[in-house]
């Protein structure tokens, strides 16, 4: 009898891989605290963090959250012959990815990421972890932890054969993240009619609307190899590294700006404007530019413009509520040093119930269909 073993060669080297990629990030916390021994690879490792700004703010409470997450179906949204360069790329992308479906969540509500883990299970890793994932997901996600400014703090890459298909990743993490000394944090509690709404620019679909992708890959004729009128081929319009807004939500907060809300377009679309349980009318009176991709989408499936709002961010990574004119330009101000487009897109008004109202493409989209909200 031949019994079945974990692979420990195979995820000790993969782990080995881990750990040296996540020492590079050892310091780029440092505002908030560090690894005491400068080492990582333990079963616990520990940070040790930095109450001294906390106490010059004479803060009472120290506002902290901690975020599970999952990069869902992005990583399967690929042609099978990608050469290894391009995969390389492909995988680069997704380790973006992963940090913006993990930070981007924490940065709606004003906290900074300072520890980041990731749980990686497979049931193949000799097949899963290869050069090419090992080169290009492991240094996208190193360059995600220095841009957001924190530290991979750990990790997990367990075989479970029998639980997860063969030559598949499942992709996730948590977070430990914490409010700047002497801010409370962003939970809508202070939006109200008169608020100005700033949209940020998105890079593409980010993590979100992929089982809709995949779908739309398998009827198009030639696969995710199809090009997309700039030339650019589907896999790589949808595979366009997420935008990590934590460091524009921070220099936000830093300078004072009054901030009402904060909200990351992600699953349910546009529709996460209205993310709040206020009976308020979000009129949008100006749009980004809508991504070639979406304009693919739009096109090939015959879906309209409100179904696509409903499911895709279509140019609109982050909306961020403030509260009046002069603070919602200063967040302009603020998006641009950080090369990101952004715009006043609109204001709040009281109305009956929660509504959007799309003034450029007359679209009113109701709470009716969505169930989600937040106090």
């Amino acid at each position: 009898m031949q019994l079945e073993q974990v692979n420990y060669e195979v995820l000790d080297k993969a782990k080995l891989a881990f750990i040296d990629a996540s020492k590079k990030t050892l310091r780029f916390a440092e505002r908030y605290g560090f690894v005491p021994d400068e080492k990582l690879g333990a079963s616990a490792n520990v940070f040790a963090l930095d109450l001294k700004p906390f106490l010059a703010q004479r803060a009472e409470k120290l506002f902290i959250t901690l975020i599970p997450e999952g990069l869902g179906t992005a990583d399967d949204a690929r042609p099978n012959d990608l050469t290894p360069k391009e995969l390389e790329v492909f995988w680069h992308n997704v380790g973006l990815k992963t940090m913006g479906a993990l930070t981007n969540d924490a940065a709606s509500g004003g906290m900074q990421t300072i520890l980041i883990s990731l749980y990686l299970p497979s049931s193949t890793p000799e097949r899963v972890f290869d050069q090419s994932f090992l080169n290009g997901f492991l240094e996208g996600f190193v360059s995600g932890c220095k841009t957001v400014g924190c530290v991979w703090i750990s990790g997990e890459t367990p075989q479970l054969k029998g639980k997860i298909c063969q030559d598949k990743l499942d992709v996730a993490g948590a977070l430990f993240g914490l409010m700047p000394p002497g801010i409370t944090p962003i939970d809508g509690a202070n939006l109200r009619a008169g608020n100005k709404i700033v949209f940020l620019a998105s890079s593409g679909p980010h993590e979100n609307g992929f089982t809709t992708l995949r779908k739309i890959a398998e009827d198009l004729p030639a696969g995710y190899r199809t090009k997309l009128p700039d030339g650019t081929e589907f896999w790589q319009a949808i595979n366009a590294p997420s935008v990590l807004y934590t460091p524009f939500i921070q220099d936000l907060l830093k300078a004072k700006v009054a901030v009402t809300g904060i909200e990351n377009i992600t699953g349910h679309g546009w529709q996460k404007l209205m993310r709040s349980k206020k009976p308020l009318r979000y009129v949008i009176e100006q749009m980004l530019p809508v991504p070639p991709v979406f304009q693919f989408v739009e096109k090939v499936t015959g879906m309209d413009r409100s179904a696509m709002l409903k499911i895709f961010n279509c140019g609109v990574g982050m909306a961020v509520y403030l509260d009046n004119q002069p603070n919602a330009q200063e967040a302009i101000k603020i998006a641009e040093k950080h090369g990101l487009d952004a715009i006043i897109a609109g204001e709040i008004v009281e109305a009956p119930r929660r509504e959007i109202a799309i003034e450029p493409l007359s679209i009113r989209l109701d709470d009716k269909t969505f169930g989600l909200g937040k106090d």
